[in-house]
């Protein structure tokens, strides 16, 4: 195991004895890189954030801040971390640093190493850039935006960072005032060069294993030989069980970089995505192509969670909660399951519609033995979406309660309806009896009204900490009703 190392702040550092449920926190601080904190240990702080280099699809690479606190450092094998040591010194502070200090954007001081990181990250982004002002009579100036900096910082790219000290204003200043990186900026200079290529990983610590399989095949042919082989793709959700419930897995299975998985592909009857391409890159992938996904991308959990997150990770899982579900069932997608074929030299394939994969709690069709490839969504796309997500924050939160709609309306007639729920039964689901009541009909209050009350009715919602069964079903009740304001709005905006 001499050669598994991970490259951090240029220097390469071996991981030889570190066991293999290590994240990369943990191993960092052991390592002496104390800044990385641990906040809350499952994704939801940001105290931990570091920077880690992904490809660009340009052959480059970009500086991609992620929780330090939910990735297995094995999984970084031959990767290339920064952490907030690695920006700057007391002595030579970075930019980044240097504008948190004079806006005075810390004040305990636990999480400036993380919000440094995610900064910097937006710092570095290569399409960043000012965003000139413009005249009241086109618009809202943009340098007013409260979400976007006149210097063209997304302030979005700080939505997985807390600050406990209520201190967001001064932090926000200071990433208003940052410049662009010089030309001489080491870490800037670093982003012309390819990113570090994935390397297969093989580890095992105290009878415990941690395996980066080569390829797709070899990846099946450890799911048909080791029953008991956990698959983890980003890690969002198995690292908060690692952490908060103290989970330990005899076979950890990475697949995030097997490039059979990271694919996306438009056509002309579907859009195909790889189950392990992070969900922020399917959206900067997509960029708009699928409304509803755009509508879904922003309210996923915050940037930090997105960087690492995939939607083979939330369909694995089985969760009722998760939020990609209830989307991608309005959207009549499938999942692409994949297994070993007899004889294990090659792949079989079969495609599940996702309104029957899930089967109860936390369980699917997904047999031991399968992995899921690519999720397919059908085209054309309905012409009216829209995801509702009810929740107790705004951003990086559980969902209560999630509905996304994808109605086709014709003529001022509902000609096709598809709607999927989370968080109102023991599995995502179709609401079917409400998308009968709307189609054939005519898409108005009382055709609304009608099929709203039957939406109350549909799932059986449980009361728990994040929302009571009433509530739940007070929520249904309501979506159909916020949807057909908005088309109401835009309808009249379109007119005028």
């Amino acid at each position: 195991m001499p050669d598994i190392a991970v490259t951090v702040n240029g220097q390469q550092r071996p991981l030889v004895g570190t066991p293999a449920h290590a994240t990369a926190l943990d191993w960092l601080r052991d390592s002496g890189l104390s800044g990385s904190k641990e906040g809350c240990a499952e994704g939801e702080c940001g105290a931990c954030a570091m920077l880690l280099a992904t490809p660009t699809a340009d052959g480059g690479t970009a500086w991609t801040p992620v929780n330090a606190c939910l990735v297995p450092v094995y999984a970084l094998d031959g990767q290339e971390v920064v952490t907030a040591e690695g920006l700057g010194s007391p002595e030579d502070l970075h930019p980044v640093q240097e504008k948190l200090a004079e806006a005075g954007g810390s004040q305990c001081g636990y999480c400036t190493p993380g919000f440094a990181c995610s900064m910097a990250g937006e710092y570095y982004r290569a399409d960043r850039a000012p965003i000139e002002a413009t005249d009241a009579a086109d618009g809202p100036c943009p340098v007013h935006d409260p979400e976007h900096g006149p210097n063209g910082f997304d302030l979005h790219a700080l939505s997985g960072n807390l600050c406990r000290c209520t201190g967001y204003r001064p932090i926000r200043d200071a990433a208003y005032t940052l410049g662009s990186p010089e030309a001489d900026d080491p870490l800037q200079q670093r982003l012309a060069q390819p990113a570090p290529e994935p390397v297969a990983t093989d580890a095992e610590v105290d009878g415990a294993r941690f395996v980066r399989p080569a390829s797709l095949v070899e990846a099946l042919r450890i799911l048909q030989d080791e029953k008991d082989a956990l698959l983890v793709a980003g890690s969002t959700d198995w690292g908060v069980e690692v952490n908060i419930r103290g989970r330990r897995a005899p076979l950890v299975v990475a697949i995030e970089q097997l490039p059979e998985l990271r694919t996306l592909t438009v056509g002309d009857e579907v859009v195909e995505i790889g189950a392990a391409l992070p969900l922020s890159e399917v959206e900067k992938r997509l960029d708009g192509r699928i409304p509803l996904l755009a509508q879904l991308f922003p309210q996923f959990a915050s940037r930090l969670i997105r960087n690492r997150g995939t939607f083979g990770g939330n369909l694995g899982t089985g969760s009722p909660i998760g939020d990609t579900p209830p989307a991608l069932l309005a959207l009549r997608a499938s999942v692409v399951l994949a297994s070993l074929a007899e004889g294990g030299s090659g792949v079989v394939l079969r495609e599940v519609d996702l309104a029957d994969y899930f089967t109860g709690y936390r369980q699917t069709v997904k047999r031991p033995d399968e992995l899921i490839k690519a999720i397919r969504i059908p085209l054309p796309l309905a012409t009216t979406t829209a995801f509702h997500k009810i929740a107790k924050r705004r951003f990086d939160d559980i969902s209560s309660v999630a509905v996304a709609f994808a109605l086709d309306i014709d003529g001022g007639i509902v000609t096709g309806a598809t709607i999927g729920l989370g968080g109102v039964a023991a599995t995502p689901l179709r609401a079917r009896a409400t998308e009968d009541a709307l189609i054939g009909k005519p898409w108005n209050i009382a055709t609304v009204k009608a099929a709203a009350e039957i939406l109350r009715g549909e799932g059986t919602p449980m009361s728990d900490h994040r929302a009571s069964s009433e509530y739940r079903s007070l929520m249904l009740n309501t979506a159909l009703l916020k949807l057909y304001s908005a088309t109401v709005i835009e309808s009249k905006e379109v007119s005028a």
